[in-house]
Parts: structure tokens; C-alpha cells; sequence
């Protein structure tokens, strides 16, 4: 079967919050009301919270959220929650670790599920540490630099929570980021309650609080968007 993506969008951070209007547009493009959330990045930040603060958020869109606890590598190898991943048309990651998800989904049974339920259609949302995972390469959140992501796309690199001074005060982590990617690799920043969206014909857009910040080759991309990979 060939395959047709759906959308896949990254958010910067505050996910489920005012601002965040274009879960509305996620939930309508994935044809159901449920919505499938992978704690995954937040293992260690009681997982089973972002479960339950989604539930608030999306009730009154007229969702319905469902945990899928994903949290050791041996969860994600099992079949049950393969088959659940498979079958799911939202899906949306959570948490601030890109290191702990890459780990526990890198080439395991339920991402495998995840990238055949993508190409066959359904929305993936990462946010915050789990957006930063989707993509390859990925920026290490400890100190800048990058390394190899999951890359359910590949060329492009994200920095969320682009400009809360609480994570990054003088912009040093972002700076070594755009520094130290590859050529014409451009890397994003992301504000938190802001949306970069991969659209299904591969264009790319942005949506809530605030515009992102695309750099390229060591500064701000002329051109923008347009700038990142099909």
C-alpha cells in the first residue's frame, strides 16, 4: 500500500492550554473523537497527569483521550499496544524528555505501528521533549547540540519553548543548535502554544500564539518556511 501521511505537527510546549486552537483542526483531520496520548517523554513527571490533562482539554472539542502508558522499552515492545497504536487516528506525544522517547521507541513494535498508522493516514502531534524526538536530527535538550532523532521526518531539527527564558535564558542552547547543524539543515524554534505543521502534501505551516523562527546555515532563513524539507 503506498503511502499517504497525515498531518504531523510539532508544538513548542504548553500543550492543551488557551492558545492551543488547532487541536480543534487535529481532531476534525483525523475523521474521529479519539484521541490517543503517548506519555512516553514524561515517564518520570507522573505520566498518567498529561493523561488526565488532556482528557480536560479535548472533552469540551468533543474528544475522547485515551492513555497509552508506553513508558519502558519492554512496553513498547508489546503487541497489545502495538495493535492500539495501530489502529489510532490522533496521536499525540507528550513530555519533556526527547531522550527517554527516542530510547524506549526507537525501532520498537509500537513505533513501528506508529509510522504505519502516519502513512496510512492518521495525525501525529508531538510537543515540547517529544517534538524534539520526531525529527532527525534531534537537539540534545541537555546542552544543544544534535544527534540522531527518531525521524519520522528527517532534514529538519526543532527547538521548543523558543524564547521562555526559563529554558534557555540567554539563548545559548539554541545558538549552539543552530551552529552546530549540518549544512542546509535548517533547525526551527518553536514557541510554546505554537503548532509547525506538516501538512499531508508535505508543505509546512505554522498556527497559535506566535510565529516560529526558521535558521538556516547559521542564521534566519530568508525564506522562511519554505526553507524546510518536503
Amino acid at each position: 500500500m503506498d503511502a499517504n501521511p497525515g498531518i504531523l505537527a510539532l508544538v513548542g510546549g504548553g500543550e492543551w492550554q488557551e492558545g492551543c486552537t488547532f487541536d480543534a483542526e487535529f481532531l476534525a483531520a483525523s475523521g474521529t473523537d479519539e484521541v490517543l496520548v503517548l506519555p512516553t517523554a514524561g515517564a518520570y513527571e507522573h505520566p498518567e497527569h498529561l493523561v488526565a490533562r488532556a482528557g480536560e482539554w479535548f472533552a469540551p472539542l468533543g474528544g475522547r483521550v485515551e492513555g497509552l502508558m508506553v513508558v519502558t522499552r519492554a512496553d513498547a515492545e508489546n503487541d497489545g499496544a502495538a495493535a492500539i497504536m495501530r489502529k489510532a487516528r490522533l496521536i499525540y506525544l507528550a513530555g519533556s524528555s526527547p531522550m527517554h522517547v527516542r530510547s524506549v521507541l526507537k525501532g520498537s513494535a509500537v513505533w513501528d505501528a506508529m509510522v504505519a498508522a502516519w502513512n496510512d493516514g492518521a495525525v501525529i502531534v508531538g510537543s515540547s521533549g517529544a517534538a524534539m524526538a520526531l525529527t532527525d536530527p534531534m537537539v540534545d535538550a541537555r546542552g544543544g547540540g544534535l544527534t540522531i532523532g527518531l525521524g519520522l521526518v528527517s532534514g529538519v531539527a526543532v527547538v521548543p519553548h523558543f524564547g521562555d527564558i526559563g529554558e534557555d535564558g540567554h539563548g545559548e542552547k539554541l545558538h549552539r543548535s543552530v551552529l552546530l547543524a549540518p549544512a542546509d539543515t535548517p533547525v526551527v524554534g518553536i514557541p510554546e502554544r505554537t503548532a509547525l505543521i506538516r501538512d499531508p502534501a508535505g508543505t509546512w505551516r505554522s498556527a497559535g500564539e506566535q510565529p516560529v523562527a526558521v535558521f538556516l546555515n547559521g542564521a534566519p532563513a530568508a525564506d522562511g518556511l519554505a526553507a524546510l524539507p518536503a
